[in-house]
């Protein structure tokens, strides 16, 4: 990783301490590792593939400690689970409360984040409709990257 990514990855990793503080949670050295590591990713990131990681670190880690960690930053909305992948991958916009969109390559397997208020609404609407009250949508677009379209 050169100079310039770790510096990103550094600042990007002191914004999720400052909004964690906000909210009187603790970003902890472990759970500052384990977003790390996800940052740092190329792509999505399953569980398993971050215990192995932090497993170079931290010995004696063990699932439990990788969920507990996934989860605290699930809740202050620090990454996003793609359910679909069953993996992780950092949220585009630390700590905010937004649908985000994804959109998924199935031939590459890149993954990116998109918020589109206009399809936030309408989903919103749609449930509204039904007499449901959402809470949260994450939506996941399965198809072909720019990338990949024009490669084949």
């Amino acid at each position: 990783m050169t100079a310039k990514g770790r510096r990103r990855i550094a600042a990007q990793l002191n914004q999720a301490a400052r909004t964690c503080a906000r909210q009187g949670a603790q970003l902890t050295h472990l759970r500052r590792s384990v977003l790390g590591l996800i940052l740092q990713a190329d792509g999505p990131v399953t569980a398993y593939q971050l215990l192995d990681r932090l497993k170079r670190v931290r010995r004696g880690a063990v699932p439990p400690t990788i969920y507990r960690a996934l989860d605290f930053l699930l809740a202050q909305r620090l990454i996003h689970r793609l359910e679909r992948l069953n993996a992780f991958v950092p949220c585009a916009e630390t700590g905010h409360r937004h649908g985000a969109q994804f959109l998924i390559c199935r031939e590459c397997g890149t993954v990116a984040e998109i918020e589109d208020p206009a399809a936030a609404r309408a989903l919103a609407h749609a449930a509204e409709r039904q007499g449901f009250h959402l809470r949260d949508a994450v939506v996941e677009i399965e198809g072909t990257c720019a990338a990949c379209s024009h490669a084949g």
